[in-house]
């Protein structure tokens, strides 16, 4: 696997960039996850796209910004950049106060990897870049990085259908994959990248390529660079609805606002579900959690069976209850309560009706939109200093004040990590260049 033992220069001062961001694209120590890493920018990026792509900040950036740093001609650096764009490595964005076009390295997740396995046929070699995904995400290196911290990439949405009336009022609508789909300005669908990858390793299912849902600016850049095909809302809610009868989960960003994707993600394909049966925290448990009624539950397995996490097992009803006293009688349902992700489908599932959602009594932060993930993801990560520096020189002084006025409001343990992070002098020649906040 692999074009080489070694990297060429452009392709090493790629990989140098993408040690730093939300998430990074570590390079592993295992031979063959080495390999499949090397493979994975070598296939993706050209020679020339690696060494541009080198030069790109971690935030959106302005063309001038980046075609000063090539070095280049601005009108050639932006034909380049929109070719980049067509393949899914960089995400060209309208700023939403000048309208101006601004670009952005994709990351590798929710980044190039699922772009390059969007489309069914293009010019990448799918089979072998498959198998390169697979064993990278594997890595024991890139499985911590996309599992440190309390910041991780996704999180679940309860089925609606799975919460009774009692608590129907109680559900924000960040909450709802019906509202996010409902409310949004365009909204996308797609094919699943995981079930497309998992076809080429021979282990497809037989759930809808077609699955995957992008709101708001990412759907709009999907459709623009043929990366998907816009649909109705209706048929988002539609889409929505057949997820959950087939008992798929629904996971979205980790924001409360502003959010990109809504997949409808299966057991047996989805490298998030795969990760989280190997109790590595990367999908946020939505806000609720089941509860089993144990005069009701009959023993019969299914919710066991439908559980994408494996988070349920069948227990004596002597261990489940103190107060049951039969030892002959049919075991009961328990739910691991550390490893359940509140997705719902158990209770879609059970027959007896003994499953019902409630409110999850410690509930996992969620940010509230996408600077505050990027704070506190980079800050776990001891990345505060890339946004600092690089993304200041990115976005200008604005972004630096919002990132500041983010610090500021976290709770005071972490603002004492995220000042231990920014106390080098470059980047105190940073701040010194933020105004107040406004």
């Amino acid at each position: 696997m692999g074009h080489g033992p070694h990297l060429g220069k452009a392709h090493q001062a790629l990989a140098r960039r993408l040690q730093h961001g939300t998430v990074a694209f570590v390079e592993p120590s295992d031979p063959a996850a080495k390999a499949a890493w090397r493979e994975i920018l070598e296939t993706l990026f050209a020679p020339d796209e690696a060494a541009l792509a080198s030069k790109i900040p971690v935030t959106p950036s302005s063309l001038e910004l980046i075609a000063g740093r090539v070095g280049g001609d601005k009108n050639r650096v932006r034909a380049d950049l929109d070719a980049m764009a067509d393949k899914g490595l960089v995400l060209d964005l309208p700023d939403g106060r000048t309208g101006e076009t601004m670009y952005m390295l994709a990351p590798p997740v929710v980044g190039f990897f699922e772009f390059s396995m969007m489309r069914l046929v293009d010019h990448l070699p799918k089979a072998k870049l498959a198998k390169a995904f697979d064993a990278y995400w594997r890595d024991p290196s890139f499985s911590k990085e996309v599992s440190h911290g309390d910041t991780v990439i996704g999180r679940a949405l309860a089925h609606e259908s799975a919460l009774f009336d009692d608590l129907l009022s109680e559900v924000l609508d960040w909450e709802r994959a019906s509202a996010l789909v409902g409310g949004a300005g365009c909204v996308s669908i797609t094919n699943c990248s995981c079930r497309h990858k998992a076809h080429h390793l021979g282990k497809g299912c037989e759930n809808p390529l077609e699955m995957c849902m992008s709101v708001g600016a990412a759907a709009d850049y999907l459709v623009r660079h043929g990366l998907a095909r816009e649909i109705t809302r209706e048929e988002g809610l539609d889409i929505l609805v057949a997820g959950r009868e087939a008992g798929l989960v629904h996971i979205a960003d980790n924001l409360r606002n502003d959010i990109s994707y809504i997949c409808s993600c299966c057991s047996c394909c989805c490298e998030e579900l795969h990760s989280v049966r190997r109790d590595l925290s990367v999908v946020v448990p939505s806000g609720f959690q089941p509860a089993v009624d144990l005069q009701a539950c009959n023993g019969c397995a299914r919710c066991l069976r439908a559980c994408p996490v494996d988070a349920i097992s069948l227990v004596s009803r002597r261990s489940a209850s103190a107060d049951e006293a039969d030892p002959g009688a049919r075991p009961v349902a328990v739910v691991d309560r550390d490893r359940c992700i509140g997705c719902g489908v158990c209770a879609g599932s059970c027959r007896p009706a003994a499953l019902r959602l409630e409110r999850r009594p410690e509930q996992r932060y969620v940010p509230a939109n996408s600077v505050e993930f990027a704070v506190r993801s980079m800050m776990e990560r001891g990345r505060v200093a890339d946004l600092l520096i690089d993304g200041t020189a990115g976005r200008g002084p604005a972004f630096a004040n919002a990132v500041v006025r983010t610090i500021l409001s976290l709770p005071p343990a972490d603002r004492l990590i995220a000042g231990e992070q920014v106390r080098s002098r470059f980047v105190r020649f940073a701040l010194s260049k933020v105004g107040p906040p406004v």
